[in-house]
């Protein structure tokens, strides 16, 4: 079964570190990463994520990146906004989205120890839905 990753690339480093624990965990719950495509920041996750549900061979799609704590409540307002829009995709496609983003509010220290559990949760959560 093919899935999807939408990934934001404002991160790049540390969603790649994502990427690797995406895929092993596709690997051990029989899944494929057909598709990888990179955005510039979870703002755009949203529309990539809809380009892969149209496709007949995709049967879901995890989104890894990160929404960092600022100094106003942009990421916040942001992070809500990112992630109704894709729990209206997946109820639209009747498709499951797996979300491996950390955050919004996400502080330096936050970061490193959630890579792994966001990445692999994201997938384990398609193949659940499926």
């Amino acid at each position: 079964m093919n899935i999807g990753l939408v990934c934001g690339s404002f991160h790049k480093v540390r969603v790649e570190e994502m990427i690797q624990h995406a895929q092993d965990e596709a690997q051990k719950n029989e899944l494929e990463i057909s598709e990888i495509i990179w955005v510039p920041g979870s703002m755009e996750a949203p529309l990539a994520t809809a380009r892969l549900l149209e496709q007949d061979d995709i049967v879901g799609v995890a989104c890894l990146g990160i929404i960092e704590k600022g100094e106003t409540s942009h990421g916040l307002a942001m992070g809500q906004a990112v992630i109704k829009s894709l729990i209206d995709l997946q109820l639209g496609y009747d498709k499951p989205v797996g979300l491996g983003i950390i955050g919004p509010g996400a502080e330096e220290h936050h970061i490193p120890s959630r890579l792994e559990p966001h990445a692999r949760s994201a997938i384990f959560a398609i193949k659940a839905m499926i």
